[in-house]
């Protein structure tokens, strides 16, 4: 099943201090809901391990994740792939950019993923309410992070 999702989020702070906690292991792991682990690789990404839940479906998701096209600190794209057992496997990407806007940063996400398994038979609403639901926690936790 393929699942899409875009959104933009205004963030109280300079796009240099956002571009710093975009790639800062420590930053993304407390904002990533259900990051249990989340270590930076040699070659420009990060090794995770997730804990989510979706519905009544469970699993830990064990993933990696690299970054390319990186222009600091306008934005890179980030693609992942994750297993999580009997749930099922994730995988895609997203384009991140980072404009200067209103004295702060907007920052601005296209998702393409594509998810098999027992979280896909879950249906697309569902899927969708839970994608969203991550993003929203996500940005709202980053947000705290980047105002410090």
């Amino acid at each position: 099943m393929a699942m899409t999702m875009n959104g933009e989020v205004q963030l109280a702070a300079t796009r240099e201090a956002v571009w710093a906690k975009l790639n800062d292991p420590e930053v993304l792991k407390v904002c990533i809901p259900g990051c249990e682990e989340l270590e930076k690789t040699e070659d420009n990404g990060f090794r995770a391990v997730a804990k989510m839940k979706v519905g009544p479906v469970s699993a830990r998701f064990k993933g990696k994740v690299m970054l390319s096209d990186l222009d600091p600190p306008n934005g890179y794209k980030i693609s992942g792939e994750g297993e999580g057992g009997v749930a099922g496997f994730a995988k895609g990407g997203a384009t991140v950019a980072l404009t200067e806007k209103d004295g702060g940063t907007l920052l601005s996400y296209n998702v393409e993923a594509q998810i098999g398994g027992k979280l896909a038979q879950l249906g697309q609403r569902l899927i969708n309410g839970a994608a969203k639901k991550l993003a929203d926690e996500f940005f709202a936790n980053f947000g705290k992070a980047v105002q410090g």
